[in-house]
């Protein structure tokens, strides 16, 4: 195909800049997503750009060991966030079946704004500093020498690729719960290009060890300062013991929670009220420990041991000012904070292995791992609604019994057969 398609088909005349930097470059996803947001202000014009572009980053950084990964990831996740948000101006929570298919179409015929004539990298070292390369483009042509002229062609290959990585992209999306549903597994019709799967997707969780040294350094410093640390503590607690969302901490236009949604019921039982996704309302159990996690912090603050009904104490509050927290971008700066000092703490007493985890982890780690292990001896519908799980099929996918039963019966095969 000629470089230059229809004019028309161009969503501006200005070629996109690039989003995402090499690895090593990277660091600190809050950061860097910060900073590209400052870089490229048009993409604040587009609702959901920072939060698609943080989940994006740590999707990414479980693959920074192995470069070519890495970059052919970085590739296609970079494309369809390109596509989105400037020939759209759509998050990825909006994105459906239909909206896919445009996708790929327009990967099949970009714009010529959109293609370069040879490979460049997106960014270049200028001063001790990072800037963009102008020459970069999501696409490249290949210069055919039977006719002298550079063409682009996606070929069977490459769309297959898209599908798998980008099918890869959404799962990682939805189980992190920031979008409801995988629309690349929705095309049935190219669902050759699909790998599929005979086994279920692992959860992304830490490990028991990881939590322990994870609480304990969080302690260690809500006892040393306990007004930058005593909030992270309570927050690292309810986010485990009652696998909240990090929405649902936060107050947005459906609401603040307050210390009045912990409830008493006539048999002098504790709940939570939630306020999660789709508008949904449910009651969340509290335990004996998470009882005493919530009186800890409320001592801390001032209060009274336990909430009295309908008080309006913000249940998250500001460390600097007054009121609730606003932003899921705050509780994500504090986990990661804790994730960061346990990752030190292990790696400063000879545990680095049993620690690289923790430098992929994100917020929604904490929700997978309190649902894991308490599918282990709770009822599977009791986790259910406290979860807020929408089917039992949903919760099926934490319990991994099955899973542990078949690896410990092969354990212990030998290679070479005893007679």
């Amino acid at each position: 195909m000629p470089v230059s398609p229809d004019s028309s088909r161009q969503p501006s005349g200005t070629s996109p800049r690039p989003l995402l930097d090499q690895a090593e470059h990277i660091g600190n996803p809050l950061r860097y997503a910060q900073a590209m947001m400052v870089r490229l202000p048009e993409l604040r014009e587009v609702n959901g750009a920072y939060e698609d572009l943080i989940n994006t980053l740590n999707f990414l950084s479980s693959y920074s060991g192995t470069s070519a990964t890495f970059n052919s990831y970085r590739r296609e996740v970079e494309r369809l966030l390109q596509w989105a948000w400037l020939v759209r101006s759509m998050s990825l929570t909006e994105l459906r079946r239909q909206d896919m298919e445009d996708f790929l179409a327009f990967c099949q015929q970009p714009p010529s704004s959109w293609i370069g004539d040879k490979q460049t990298a997106r960014f270049r070292l200028h001063q001790g500093e990072r800037v963009v390369n102008p020459n970069w483009r999501p696409f490249v042509a290949q210069h055919n020498k039977r006719t002298h002229s550079a063409e682009f062609n996606l070929s069977q290959k490459s769309l297959q690729a898209i599908f798998s990585i980008l099918s890869t992209y959404f799962n990682y999306l939805q189980q992190e719960d920031y979008v409801e549903i995988n629309p690349v597994k929705l095309i049935r019709q190219r669902s050759r290009y699909l790998q599929k799967h005979a086994y279920q997707e692992p959860i992304r969780r830490i490990s028991n060890l990881q939590w322990d040294f994870i609480l304990e350094t969080t302690e260690q410093q809500a006892d040393t300062n306990p007004r930058e640390h005593e909030r992270s503590l309570f927050v690292m607690k309810i986010l485990f013991g009652m696998y909240l969302r990090i929405s649902e901490l936060v107050a947005d236009e459906r609401g603040t929670p307050v210390m009045g949604d912990f409830q008493q019921d006539r048999d002098q039982h504790w709940w939570l009220k939630v306020i999660g996704k789709g508008n949904k309302v449910r009651m969340v159990t509290v335990s004996d420990d998470m009882l005493q996690a919530l009186k800890r912090y409320r001592s801390y603050l001032g209060l009274t041991p336990l909430p009295t009904v309908g008080e309006q104490t913000p249940l998250i509050n500001k460390i600097k000012g007054r009121g609730a927290v606003t932003s899921t971008r705050q509780i994500r700066y504090l986990v990661q904070r804790c994730f960061d000092a346990a990752y030190e703490r292990m790696r400063s007493q000879g545990m680095e292995d049993e620690a690289q985890e923790l430098k992929v982890a994100t917020v929604h780690w904490l929700r997978h791992t309190g649902i894991s292990e308490d599918v282990k001896f709770r009822p599977k519908e009791h986790v259910k609604e406290d979860a807020g799980h929408a089917s039992m099929a949903t919760t099926d996918r934490y319990i991994d019994t099955e899973m542990r039963e078949r690896h410990a019966s092969a354990r212990f095969k030998k290679l070479k057969p005893e007679y």
